[in-house]
């Protein structure tokens, strides 16, 4: 949750490029972030992966009109809407970008390669065909903003009260860092999108940071199976709502468009 999802910089650069706000190697180049190369395999008429921009361009000749995500989770299908066996792929990956307009979708398979020490990421994206329907789960923007002061509220107090929420080293230096990170001037989603979408997928991003903070802090005061358990049920719902606003904030572009 901390790291921004693969299929989140593909959505909102390749929306970017269709409504021609961007070039087709700057959209490539966001898409990419600090990966070695991303290509596109599957696609209708290519007998073997493709690149990037090519794969984008082809997608828009088929009719896509613009890009969702979808981060499922076991039991959650969160942005999918089938068939079964692309669903499954998802929810492998974690991750994947639905078309609009166009019966398509995109799963990354990233896999590292070279020595130990020196070692890149190369993402290849299956091309599989989906079901045109609405997708699962996604709220609408102020839904999401919403569920998210709310959820963070709720999660806070418990986890206060367990000793494990945002306190510690551990969690000042994931703080400062994500701080340090905002402060460069990243820019959080690609042009086009309006601004409430960025607020969203701020706030999904910081909630996300202090889950991941939290788990990764041990079991802090909880020392009792209980307690324990009470932290793992503060967390679940708050984790399931930060996923629920970033896929609400990729989306918006799509959604203010009317696609």
């Amino acid at each position: 949750m901390l790291s921004e999802p693969r299929s989140g910089r593909l959505a909102a650069w390749g929306n970017a490029l269709l409504a021609g706000l961007v070039s087709p190697d700057d959209a490539a180049l966001a898409i990419v972030g600090e990966d070695a190369v991303h290509r596109v395999g599957g696609l209708p008429g290519e007998e073997g992966p493709v690149g990037l921009t090519f794969a984008l361009g082809r997608l828009r000749g088929l009719g896509a009109g613009g890009f969702r995500v979808a981060l499922p989770a076991p039991g959650h299908p969160l942005g999918l809407s089938g068939p079964p066996d692309f669903n499954a792929r998802a929810l492998e990956a974690e991750e994947a970008v639905v078309t609009s307009g166009a019966p398509y979708g995109l799963v990354p398979e990233v896999t590292e390669v070279g020595p130990v020490g020196d070692l890149h990421v190369e993402v290849l994206w299956h091309c599989l065909p989906v079901r045109e329907a609405p997708p699962a789960d996604v709220p609408s923007l102020g839904e999401a903003e919403r569920e998210l002061a709310e959820a963070l509220r709720d999660a806070t107090a418990v986890l206060s009260r367990l000793d494990v929420a945002g306190s510690g080293p551990v969690a000042e230096a994931a703080v400062d860092a994500y701080r340090a990170r905002v402060e460069r001037g990243r820019e959080v989603l690609a042009p086009g999108y309006p601004p409430r979408a960025v607020r969203v997928l701020e706030l999904a991003q910081r909630v996300g940071l202090l889950v991941s903070v939290a788990h990764e802090n041990g079991h802090g005061g909880a020392v009792s199976a209980s307690e324990i358990a009470a932290r793992g049920e503060a967390l679940r719902p708050v984790e399931r709502v930060a996923r629920r606003a970033q896929v609400a904030a990729y989306n918006a572009y799509v959604e203010q468009q009317g696609r």
